[in-house]
């Protein structure tokens, strides 16, 4: 796939998948027996007693803190990253532990600081996560003046028997999406280049709604109904996440109709002269969280999801030489 308008942002997004191939080789000589998971998954799999495992992630906001900054809007960032790590390690089936950030800038605004940590204390106990620590760093030389990154890391615990994803995931399966609110946080390095905070005001709202999390309508879908796998959908889009919870030999169609597509990407589209294709692999496109289920329990997590807006996405496929592709758009 020809990334050319993400790249044309500085963005690489197959650069960066071949990093994780190739550091794979040097983390994996770190691991001890704990480690029950390798590269490549939403979080780090660390068992903790027979039954308990820890799960772990680490993420970042990336350049929507240029765009917040722009406006002087900077709540909304510490939701999103706390919403963000908690999705991830939700695919594992983890509830939050705790979570720890890291603000880094040319020079650091108390006012920007503390609007941020608020943001991430109201996710937080929106979660029952514990805000534990952080730090700060003034790093002039480093980033650009007035411009400043937020980092952090979250810990959360899972029953083995509730680790997800399943081994059972077969061809049939059902592909259910929960909603996004946005673009959430990926995607930003083009989107600062199509859209002028000033001069689109009408649409900044939209593009700054904090990172949508998905803890409690999983929570009461998985009370109600078995479910086989969740994939967050954000930087590498469906075509890098979902493959992540799929096991060998497998692939996923995706009926591209079967859910409304937020505005806000196709007028992304048009302005960036956007292909198809690599909009579904740089952008959630509307759908923020993937459900992997059997066919017979769709009807169930709808009913469960406590109107969530859900949708019925696509299946399970398997491959085959004639088609190799993971996910493939209909």
């Amino acid at each position: 796939m020809t990334e050319t308008a993400y790249q044309g942002a500085g963005v690489d997004i197959a650069a960066k998948m071949g990093i994780i191939e190739r550091i794979a080789r040097a983390v994996k000589a770190t691991q001890t027996p704990q480690v029950l998971a390798g590269v490549g998954a939403f979080g780090g799999l660390f068992q903790l007693t027979d039954d308990l495992i820890l799960v772990a992630s680490t993420d970042g906001i990336g350049t929507k803190t240029a765009l917040a900054g722009a406006i002087g809007r900077y709540h909304g960032l510490g939701v999103d990253i706390v919403n963000h790590c908690v999705n991830d390690i939700l695919c594992q089936g983890a509830r939050p532990l705790f979570f720890m950030d890291y603000i880094a800038a040319s020079k650091l605004h108390p006012d920007q600081i503390v609007e941020v940590v608020e943001g991430m204390a109201e996710a937080c106990a929106a979660a029952g996560c514990a805000l534990l620590g952080g730090e700060t760093a003034e790093m002039s030389g480093v980033y650009q003046p007035d411009q400043f990154d937020v980092a952090a890391t979250i810990v959360g615990l899972v029953d083995r028997v509730t680790l997800l994803p399943t081994t059972d995931i077969a061809p049939g399966d059902v592909l259910l999406g929960l909603e996004s609110s946005g673009p959430h946080t990926n995607g930003y390095s083009l989107i600062r280049r199509l859209f002028d905070p000033h001069a689109d005001a009408t649409w900044i709202d939209a593009l700054i709604e904090p990172h949508r999390s998905y803890l409690a309508p999983v929570t009461a879908i998985r009370a109600a109904q078995p479910i086989k796998a969740l994939a967050h959908i954000t930087g590498g889009g469906f075509f890098d996440n979902i493959p992540r919870v799929l096991p060998a030999k497998l692939g996923v169609e995706i009926v591209r109709e079967s859910w409304p597509i937020p505005h806000l990407f196709a007028e992304i589209a048009r302005r960036g002269k956007v292909a198809e294709a690599e909009m579904f692999h740089v952008f959630n496109m509307g759908i923020g969280m993937v459900i992997i289920a059997a066919p017979e329990a769709a009807a169930a997590i709808v009913a469960a999801s406590h109107a969530f807006p859900i949708h019925r996405i696509g299946s399970v496929t398997a491959l085959t030489a004639e088609t190799d592709a993971r996910v493939i758009l209909r």
